[in-house]
């Protein structure tokens, strides 16, 4: 019975989210009914004792992260530079190729700390103008952004100061930087397919007589001063240089050690929140006269990333729950006696999770904090390097996260004004399909000894 409570709350967490119920509601109400059927302890127990400590230490973990990535998506997006790093590159790669020169672009700022939210709405005009002037049908245009945001640039490019990419760093003693070699081999396959599954698919649609199509209700536009490419790129540039710096340069240093040894040790997210941190300095003082109303930017763009944050806190609260239930370890015992080698009980546990929250950040920081103690323990026990978890995990969580109830791909659709029966396939193949070919692939030469 208990197991059953534990599923059904599952499902009905997966079904309420799709259906746009906030989780920050749904997740403290099933997590209390569950217990409430299995009787473990009592519900205000699971709710301030359970489930508000472990929120609360999400965010005191990742707030940084998220407050300093969405200040500087907003002055990104506010100052133009979002907007001249898109045209250049849609230029540079010319209406022929307009679905390389999509993804490409949208991969480049997310990389670049852009939030997945910011870069949908930043790049959408840019997109729909080139599909339009290359009679691409714009059914394809929501897969192409998807690609470029929702896979690669978020979890397989090492580097990338997407917060997914940090969420494992306090566990398993990593950095951004985790596995480089299976990370940019898992970013080109997932690249790769999803330009050549979008050029397949639209050369077929465009050869049976089928155009952009006629959107009315588009009302986009792309003109407008916006700065010089290569002023668009210093932030950008700026957040790599500094991130690399810190965390391979000073903060493994002997003298970094030791100052923050007496502090419980060197914090991963440190580089990220520094270099983010000194972008959104410049981006405030080169843009000044950009940025009509900085204060507001910047306002907006803090609140901006509450709302994220508290819903991932709010899934890892109500996973909070579910590990305290006494069913739990058998559940856990299940997921650690998948059949097959560690890496592929790692990656399977984290896409269902992702799959059922409808969130790659939030399968992520689930399974962190249910089984990351377990995971990091396996890769010990077979020689495995934590990087190589690390990097497995948060590629795997880009799996199933885009199911259609995600958050982001709902809201994907909204902006490009279509909906899940237009594109949704498409976007399925480019975030689902070809990111979990790629992370399998992955497996095998990491297994193999690639790291």
């Amino acid at each position: 019975m208990d197991i059953i409570a534990v599923v059904l709350s599952l499902v009905l967490l997966m079904y309420f989210a799709y259906r746009g119920v906030t989780v920050l509601v749904l997740a403290p109400l099933l997590a209390m009914g569950t217990v409430f059927v299995t009787g473990d302890f009592p519900m205000l127990v699971a709710w301030t004792g359970k489930f508000m400590p472990a929120a609360a230490n999400y965010i005191q973990t990742y707030f940084p992260v998220f407050l300093t990535g969405a200040i500087f998506g907003k002055l990104m997006g506010a100052s133009g530079c979002a907007r001249s790093i898109a045209r250049f590159i849609s230029e540079k790669f010319g209406k022929e190729r307009a679905v390389a020169a999509v993804i490409i672009a949208t991969g480049l700022l997310v990389y670049g700390g852009v939030s997945l939210f910011v870069v949908v709405f930043a790049i959408y005009p840019i997109g729909a103008s080139l599909f339009r002037e290359a009679t691409i049908p714009k059914r394809f245009l929501p897969a192409a952004i998807a690609a470029g945001a929702f896979t690669f640039a978020m979890t397989a490019i090492p580097g990338t100061p997407q917060y997914i990419n940090t969420i494992p760093i306090p566990v398993f003693g990593t950095d951004i930087y985790a596995a480089p070699m299976i990370g940019l081999i898992g970013a080109a396959l997932m690249c790769i397919g999803s330009i050549a599954w979008l050029n397949l698919r639209s050369s077929k649609a465009m050869a049976k007589g089928e155009g952009y199509g006629d959107h009315p209700d588009e009302n986009i536009r792309i003109d407008g001063d916006v700065p010089a490419v290569w002023l668009a790129f210093l932030p950008i540039v700026l957040v790599f240089i500094i991130n690399f710096v810190l965390t391979n340069g000073y903060f493994k240093s002997e003298a970094a050690v030791e100052r923050y040894a007496s502090f419980g040790g060197i914090n991963g997210i440190w580089s990220v929140v520094v270099a983010l941190s000194v972008a959104i300095v410049l981006l405030l003082v080169v843009f000044r006269k950009r940025i009509a109303e900085p204060n507001q930017e910047v306002f907006d763009g803090a609140v901006g990333g509450l709302l994220p944050i508290f819903n991932t806190a709010s899934e890892v609260g109500y996973g909070g729950v579910i590990k305290s239930l006494a069913v739990f370890a058998g559940i856990k015992a299940a997921i650690m006696a998948i059949p097959g080698p560690p890496l592929v009980v790692v990656a399977v546990s984290t896409t269902l999770l992702a799959g059922i929250i409808g969130s790659s950040s939030g399968g992520t920081a689930l399974a962190v904090e249910a089984l990351g103690p377990d995971f990091l323990a396996l890769a010990t026990a077979n020689g495995i390097d934590p990087g190589v978890i690390h990097r497995i995990m948060i590629m795997a969580a880009g799996g199933l996260d885009t199911l259609p109830h995600c958050g982001a791909v709902i809201t994907l659709l909204a902006v490009t004004k279509l909906n899940h029966k237009q594109s949704y396939f498409d976007i399925a193949i480019c975030t689902m399909a070809i990111p979990l070919i790629a992370t399998t692939i992955v497996i095998v030469l990491a297994t193999l000894g690639v790291v």
